[in-house]
């Protein structure tokens, strides 16, 4: 199969096209507002966004640009040491942050290497996914020896991104009609992660994807891309994978599953996918912005009434976390565990 191994290959309805459609990209919004008047029009350009597309570009954003230069600087250094080297800090069952080249998505292996990092060191998440266990682990970070500086860097960028990803929060809490701190609380002990991307050149890249088709499991990503490309979004309207094309210095938003539920579809996660390349490495680093694990998540009370109501049941955000964690690194039988298993029966 054109010299990658079998299990990167995607089923053929899966696989990129050799060429993609022009379009006008996402929205690209200036957070550079100031006065009671400039939040309200950002937040209700947020709004339509996450309603149309579910992903939109920020620029003017507070995250320093020297400091994302450095972290991309360390990651490039990282994915450049020896394999051997890389593998001292791989993750394992009992740990899943550190180092990973095996990662599934939709039972097919991506073709990429990561790196992840919790926000929030340590963090406190379920042992496991049964509903009757009630034992909660303890989680800290894995770092690499080289380069030296990787653990520092990484740090100081997760503290400024975080900043971003509440800004941003409270901006789609307004646009929803809630007050700006409405979804603040479901993140006081939050279990996100920062994750190191890096997709090497593909000889058959139009058999495999850097990741295939998914949609986030958490409340929203905040995502630095290169200026390579690769990320493509389903449309809303017709289906079709539209590129997201890179801005220098912007960072590229989306609404990931909880959001969507909380909005109580208002708000849509929307699939995406990475394509790689025959002759050019990329890299993207996301910061996945996830509740504390003790969350139950389900739509919010102000968002349901008798003509509007709750399309979802409530579950638990940890238990849903380790059910997906454990399924992104090994072939499972059948497909993890989606939203879509916790609609309500009238909203089927």
């Amino acid at each position: 199969m054109g010299g990658i191994d079998q299990a990167f290959v995607q089923e053929p309805e899966q696989r990129p096209k050799p060429s993609t459609i022009e379009v006008d990209g996402i929205p690209v919004i200036d957070m550079s507002v100031s006065g009671t008047g400039g939040i309200e029009k950002l937040a209700s350009e947020i709004g339509n966004a996450c309603r149309k597309w579910g992903f939109f570009q920020v620029i003017n954003h507070g995250v320093p640009l020297e400091l994302r230069q450095r972290v991309e600087k360390v990651a490039k250094a990282f994915f450049d040491l020896p394999i051997e080297e890389k593998r001292k800090a791989k993750r394992d069952d009992l740990n899943f942050t550190g180092y990973h080249d095996e990662e599934h998505t939709k039972n097919v292996r991506d073709w990429k290497e990561v790196f992840d990092m919790l926000i929030e060191d340590p963090t406190f998440l379920p042992a496991s996914p049964d509903p009757d266990d009630e034992e909660i682990r303890t989680y800290s970070n894995k770092w690499p020896e080289n380069p030296p500086e990787f653990r520092e860097t990484c740090q100081e960028y997760c503290r400024e991104v975080e900043k971003l990803a509440f800004k941003l929060l409270e901006l789609i809490s307004l646009s929803l009609g809630l007050p700006a701190n409405r979804l603040s609380d479901f993140f006081k002990h939050q279990t996100g992660m920062l994750r190191l991307n890096y997709y090497p050149p593909c000889p058959s890249p139009e058999l495999a994807l850097g990741v295939g088709r998914h949609r986030d499991g958490g409340a929203l990503t905040v995502l630095a891309q290169d200026d390579v490309g690769g990320l493509q979004i389903r449309r809303q309207s017709d289906g079709e994978w539209i590129p997201i094309k890179p801005i220098p210095n912007a960072y590229i938003i989306n609404i990931a599953d909880a959001l969507q539920v909380w909005s109580n579809d208002l708000y849509v996660s929307a699939e995406h996918r990475v394509v790689v390349n025959s002759e050019q490495e990329r890299f993207s680093i996301p910061l996945f912005f996830f509740p504390s694990h003790y969350v139950k998540v389900e739509p919010l009370e102000e968002l349901v009434n008798e003509q509007n109501p709750a399309k979802y049941k409530e579950y638990s955000w940890g238990k849903y976390y380790i059910n997906r964690t454990g399924s992104n690194y090994k072939k499972l039988e059948a497909e993890n565990l989606q939203i879509d298993h916790f609609k309500t029966p009238e909203s089927k």
